[in-house]
């Protein structure tokens, strides 16, 4: 049973692979296009683009989107989305689904992989987490996005959770991101990215439903660098509760 299932998940990753290379072709010369574009309007329409495909790409591998807290993201306003991280996939699954333009901060590394480096790169704030000057730079540029009006997508915990723990320990950027800006930060919460698409398994996926689901506000108006370590520790933990409340519902 084991070897039919290693198989089965061998077989499935090589379509879920060619599917995404297939569709990535489609879209790539639009993104293409749209990268040049300055800042808001890069953001304003590369996110319709990335929505389309990857709201075309994840049924056609068997793993819908489903999506709950839309509502409240309120229009004219924008926050600062921090999202638990379990697999690779979750950049194209909460990024899209987030209402309104918004970027990602990202490894720079990526942006060199031929054709979908231009993906990559057209939607996110890239940083090489080994210079002190790329870290700086890279907060210069989201303060830069809050400030005319594009969402941030962060993960505050850093890396993949490789963990038997619901979520690791928060970063401060996110949050020191949000309260200079005095944005609100917006939890939201990846669930089955990590059933998808296992972090010790090697090249072995198997189709579900995802789900995303987005919590009320939580405002920082007021708060000062001070008050980061209290924010980032209450932010955690209302993200860890939600988090073991829903997983095995989702």
């Amino acid at each position: 049973m084991k070897i039919i299932s290693n198989i089965a998940g061998r077989l499935y990753a090589v379509y879920a692979l060619l599917v995404f290379v297939a569709t990535m072709l489609i879209v790539w010369l639009p993104i293409f296009i749209i990268s040049f574009l300055p800042e808001p309007y890069r953001a304003k329409y590369l996110h319709p683009v990335l929505r389309l495909w990857m709201g075309v790409y994840m049924p056609l591998i068997f793993c819908p989107v489903f999506r709950k807290g839309k509502e409240h993201f309120k229009r004219g306003e924008n926050y600062v989305v921090v999202i638990n991280h379990n697999a690779l996939m979750d950049i194209p699954v909460s990024s899209p689904w987030i209402p309104g333009p918004n970027k990602t901060l990202a490894k720079a590394e990526m942006a060199r992989v031929p054709i979908f480096g231009i993906i990559y790169k057209a939607g996110s704030i890239l940083v090489d987490r080994k210079s002190e000057a790329s870290r700086r730079t890279s907060f210069s540029k989201m303060q830069e996005a809050l400030n005319i009006g594009i969402n941030l997508c962060l993960y505050p915990e850093g890396t993949r959770n490789k963990t038997t723990q619901p979520m690791q320990q928060f970063f401060d950027g996110a949050f020191t991101t949000a309260v200079k800006a005095q944005k609100p930060i917006i939890p939201g919460l990846i669930f089955n990215t990590g059933k998808v698409l296992p972090h010790n398994k090697k090249f072995w996926a198997r189709p579900m439903p995802v789900r995303i689901h987005f919590l009320e506000p939580i405002p920082t108006q007021g708060l000062t660098t001070a008050d980061v370590g209290a924010l980032k520790l209450r932010v955690h933990g209302i993200m860890e509760s939600y988090y073991i409340t829903h997983n095995n519902k989702a």
